[in-house]
């Protein structure tokens, strides 16, 4: 078993780089905030009365993910905020949080509050989805 490589030099190939991989830090002494994941989804009266369209409560026939982070003793200008198609790297001073999302999001239309009385930054991500038999839009 052999691997081919343009370069003889490398010893790992781009397949087997996990996605992602360039922001893990792992001697970064910063601690990693709590944070909580949940997913919203945009229902009407043909959804929930009658069930016309076929979605459900599943996570499947969600359209956004979001996410709270606690970051107490953090002011709004602290927080650098990045977000790829399948990862949140947030950062401030005391805290680091590199997340892997669990569905590809559009990068392009998020946003993001700062909830100062609660020290909680709310990420809300659009989900990235294929056509398939449930998400028709």
């Amino acid at each position: 078993f052999q691997v081919k490589s343009e370069n003889k030099k490398t010893i790992w190939s781009t397949e087997e780089v996990p996605a992602g991989s360039e922001f893990d830090d792992t001697w970064d002494p910063r601690e990693k905030p709590e944070y909580e994941i949940s997913y919203k989804q945009h229902v009407g009266t043909e959804d929930v009365f009658f069930g016309m369209t076929g979605k459900d409560p599943s996570t499947a026939c969600c359209e956004d993910i979001v996410i709270k982070i606690k970051l107490p003793e953090t002011k709004y200008s602290d927080i650098t905020l990045d977000i790829q198609d399948k990862i949140l790297d947030l950062r401030t001073p005391k805290k680091k949080l590199l997340l892997h999302l669990p569905y590809p999001v559009n990068s392009k239309e998020g946003r993001a509050r700062f909830l100062s009385e609660e020290e909680i930054l709310e990420v809300t991500l659009r989900v990235s989805r294929k056509f398939d038999f449930i998400n028709f839009s």
